[in-house]
């Protein structure tokens, strides 16, 4: 077993995967497990996540994100939704137009590292039509949809990225 540190380097935007290699079941599983267990605040997980994977449902979140035809390629597709209703209940206005979208940002950033530790890939697709995206699944107005995460076994994984260096990132004070 990889420790976390492996998982989090091994991490990387996979655009191309295998799509005759299906998620495993009890992977898929895990990997949500893992993002309910993400913190939140006042432990509300104001998030929900559709698990996308008819070939038509993925082909309609394909065309509400431009430019992303990977999206139609990955065997899964999870769809974190903000619920900021349930984190106003007790928080307020701050607990919707922030604690929310934290806390469904965490969840799906928890579940972006447990599909590397599962030995698969993902890419975090942000760039899509918010109402396109409800469209093509049903969604009502109290679901903010946050982020596309495409899960399945890569076809190639690309050079790691350029990272900024620390020392332009972080003050010791």
């Amino acid at each position: 077993m990889w420790d976390f540190f492996e998982t989090v380097r091994h991490r990387h935007s996979i655009r191309r995967f295998r799509p005759e290699r299906e998620v495993e079941a009890e992977k898929l599983h895990a990997i949500l497990e893992a993002a309910a267990s993400a913190p939140s605040a006042g432990d509300l997980q104001p998030w929900r996540i559709e698990v996308i994977q008819d070939p038509g449902l993925r082909s309609g979140l394909d065309a509400a994100a431009p430019g992303e035809s990977f999206i139609g390629e990955a065997p899964v597709s999870l769809v974190f939704l903000a619920e900021p209703a349930r984190s106003a209940a007790e928080y307020g206005q701050r607990g919707a137009n922030l604690y929310a979208i934290q806390d469904t940002t965490i969840a799906a950033a928890y579940a972006q590292l447990a599909v590397v530790a599962a030995g698969m890939g993902s890419t975090w697709v942000g760039h899509f039509d918010e109402a396109a995206v409800r469209s093509a699944l049903g969604l009502g107005e109290e679901l903010v949809p946050l982020t596309i995460l495409c899960v399945g076994y890569p076809a190639e994984v690309p050079e790691p990225t350029p990272r900024r260096p620390l020392e332009e990132l972080v003050r010791y004070r």
